[in-house]
């Protein structure tokens, strides 16, 4: 069965393209290693440029097998370099009970 996950992206400093750039070929690495579903990632940014990614893996097994894959390790890098990782809940529009993004194209 398939597992959403979201997850927040906070831009370091200079680095909002960077992020771009490993947010756009996520999805086709993970789906070069088998590892999500065909669905589409849908990307937003919210009002302090965190941007936020909503994807589908194929299930808990792919998520842990990704963990042992080179491709992933290397495109997990790139996320490093340009981003740190934010919970959910610090952001501001976390806060609403409707929580309202920007839509970022990919």
């Amino acid at each position: 069965m398939g597992r959403f996950v979201i997850v927040a992206y906070a831009p370091k400093p200079g680095q909002d393209e960077a992020l771009l750039n490993a947010v756009r070929k996520h999805l086709a690495v993970l789906r070069g290693e088998n590892l999500v579903t065909d669905r589409p990632a849908y990307v937003m940014r919210g009002a302090d440029g965190t941007l936020v990614e909503i994807f589908e893996w194929l299930s808990a097994e792919a998520i842990a097998k990704a963990h042992s894959l080179p491709a992933v390790h290397a495109l997990w890098a790139e996320f490093g370099a340009a981003c740190d990782y934010k919970p959910l809940n610090t952001l501001a529009e976390c806060q609403q009970l409707f929580a309202e993004f920007e839509p970022v194209n990919i």
